[in-house]
């Protein structure tokens, strides 16, 4: 087995995927009559364009209550694990990640889970590592959430390390741990190759976490000179722990044939028709909450988190978008995330002029020569 077999892992490649497309209006947080509907046909619909595009990745979040407001935000919801099996058979080359949150899934079961979609795949899929930070949805589940960092990353190290015996062992186990009992214990299926793992921390505690354990730290783009210093430390971090820790962000994309025309859109579903009662309910949610946003800097976003959850905004015509994501390769970042308010109408405009101007970039391959090194 080698890094290398994964296109997550893929060398001098500024990897892009997409998010959220999962949840009922994606990353917008607006009112328009054409936000994103997240039906399953909308979702392999989008999966198979991004599967011929040589897009490498989808990812999608686990959400259990929407943000209320006109819309109720994130009120519809498609489940990650079954969500990724599917789209993973629909397609021949992208990866699906599956979003789970430590609290509410015993690890033997989604070793087992990641394990057979690994053979649905072909060793396409990966797992997003969530600790907890969402007050309302543990109510909903009916669990508690951990008061302190310390204890909620304790509880996750000690459920992926679990995760991490069943795919290394090749005779059964047990277990004798703070939060888990295991007795006679064996993974088998493991999965064929390195599953690519994510995590969003944003705590002492979870970003130490995501080094230990994960392939890739997500962090939001808020400031870029700000990430420049803050991707050099978590990659100093990463390698002082003897693992090469790749950082990612999220991006929201209106790209038009004018610059005028791609402002006049974000003022009309980012500003005109944004559903800002559910945009202060989200942005309630993260400063009582989570730790993935810094806070000095989250007051300051209130209009991102309309546009696009707060992800960077690449903004413009076809070469400003370029030029944004170049920017962000430039600060350090291995990739991002895009989100369009709809993902399947917009995406293509994206592939046939943006992508071009990557490729010439030298910050993406080809989608041939990446298909034949893959």
């Amino acid at each position: 087995m080698t890094i290398s077999e994964n296109s997550m892992f893929a060398e001098n490649q500024f990897v892009l995927g997409t998010f959220a497309s999962n949840c009922s209006g994606g990353m917008s947080v607006t009112k328009v009559p054409e936000r994103w509907n997240n039906s399953w046909d909308n979702n392999l619909k989008l999966a198979k364009l991004l599967d011929d595009a040589g897009i490498e990745f989808m990812l999608p979040i686990a959400r259990w209550i929407g943000y209320g407001g006109e819309t109720n935000f994130h009120g519809g919801v498609l489940e990650t694990m079954t969500w990724a099996a599917g789209l993973l058979a629909h397609t021949r080359d992208l990866n699906v990640f599956a979003t789970i949150h430590v609290a509410a899934n015993h690890p033997a079961i989604v070793a087992k889970q990641i394990a057979t979609i690994d053979q649905i795949s072909k060793g396409r899929v990966g797992l997003n590592i969530v600790a907890g930070w969402n007050q309302p949805e543990y109510e909903a589940l009916g669990l508690n959430l951990p008061a302190g960092h310390e204890e909620r990353y304790a509880y996750a190290e000690e459920w992926f390390s679990i995760i991490k015996a069943l795919w290394e062992k090749t005779e059964a186990f047990d277990w004798e741990g703070e939060f888990f009992h295991l007795k006679n214990i064996l993974g088998d299926p493991r999965p064929s190759r390195k599953v690519p793992i994510l995590n969003a921390a944003g705590s002492g505690q979870g970003r130490e976490f995501a080094v230990r354990n994960a392939d890739f730290l997500f962090t939001p783009a808020i400031d870029l000179n700000r990430s420049s210093e803050e991707i050099a430390a978590l990659k100093q971090q990463g390698k002082d722990a003897g693992r090469n820790t790749g950082v990612l962000t999220f991006s929201h994309v209106v790209c038009r044939p004018t610059e005028k025309e791609a402002r006049d859109y974000l003022q009309h579903f980012g500003q005109d028709n944004a559903d800002w009662d559910a945009v202060d309910n989200l942005v309630r949610l993260q400063f009582a909450h989570a730790q993935s946003f810094p806070h000095d800097l989250l007051a300051l976003i209130r209009d991102r988190m309309a546009a696009g959850h707060g992800g960077f905004p690449l903004v413009g015509t076809p070469e400003q978008v370029a030029d944004g994501l170049i920017s962000l390769h430039k600060a350090g970042f291995n990739g991002t995330t895009l989100s369009f308010v709809d993902y399947a109408e917009e995406f293509p405009y994206f592939r046939d002029t943006v992508l071009p101007i990557l490729e010439a970039a030298g910050i993406r391959r080809p989608v041939k020569a990446a298909a034949v090194a893959a």
